[in-house]
């Protein structure tokens, strides 16, 4: 995969693209990432990025004259194909691991990191093919979501992690979240770990590996449950817990009244 990142501050991005699983995707050539200070592509002798913005109001607007320029003349003209060229920005659909799993399948990305008040409306309508957001907040610049979206992405791709199969069952992978995770020792200040996980039965490893899946989604996210098709099974595991938690409801409102009628 190649990557391009325009950004008026490519020095953010030196250490992420040198470290970890980046730094090792780099160097094995399963991606590059370019950096491209798009202020090169102003051209005027100021280098000028930015303007006011036409009927007033605060802050500056990035002119869309350098971005354009710098996708046709430093992207464009080498790109192995048509490249999506993502918005980062928070008016942008919500990113998702589904999208983290499209954008894996391209060959050519190009994130653009924006600063200031915002971009000047030509660059959505005419340029980019995405608009992304990572969340409903504002930061001061596209460049730490472009990481996100990025470390997200390379981790996907075919032999950038050292298990090929760490990513199958991540959180939002599979649409539950993540069951828990224990290592050495079995036993760390009396908190052992459960004792499926040490029989080396593995159809009953799986198994618990998945209750424990849905369970934690059930407690932690339940919004991720809605319109899932549910196994028999997995119906009966939900209606237990259903069951446990109006039990412990009961038996605390039951111990709250016994403090209220003591004198």
């Amino acid at each position: 995969m190649r990557i391009d990142v325009l950004t008026l501050f490519p020095g953010m991005f030196h250490g992420f693209v040198q470290e970890s699983i980046i730094g090792k995707a780099v160097a094995k050539g399963i991606v590059s990432i370019n950096l491209i200070n798009f202020r090169e592509y102003a051209g005027n002798k100021h280098a000028t990025v930015d303007d006011y913005p036409y009927g007033g109001g605060g802050g500056m607007v990035l002119k869309p004259e350098p971005i354009f320029r710098a996708v046709e003349e430093a992207v464009l003209p080498s790109s192995p194909g048509k490249p999506r060229i993502i918005l980062m920005c928070p008016q942008g659909r919500p990113y998702t691991q589904a999208v983290a799993e499209q954008l894996a399948q391209e060959r050519h990305l190009v994130f653009i990191c924006g600063h200031y008040e915002g971009y000047d409306e030509r660059i959505r309508e005419h340029l980019v093919t995405d608009e992304l957001s990572i969340g409903d907040y504002v930061l001061t610049g596209g460049e730490l979501p472009a990481m996100v979206v990025i470390d997200s992405v390379v981790r996907l791709l075919p032999g950038a992690l050292g298990n090929e199969t760490s990513h199958v069952t991540d959180s939002f992978s599979t649409g539950l979240l993540e069951h828990p995770h224990y290592t050495r020792p079995a036993d760390f200040r009396g908190w052992k770990v459960p004792d499926v996980l040490l029989s080396g039965h593995h159809a009953q490893i799986a198994e618990w590996r998945h209750r424990e899946s849905l369970r934690r989604t059930w407690l932690r996210r339940p919004d991720l449950l809605l319109g899932r098709q549910l196994s028999e099974q997995e119906k009966k595991w939900i209606a237990e817990w259903e069951n446990e938690r109006d039990a412990e409801i009961a038996a605390e409102r039951q111990t709250e009244d016994g403090r209220d009628d003591h004198p």
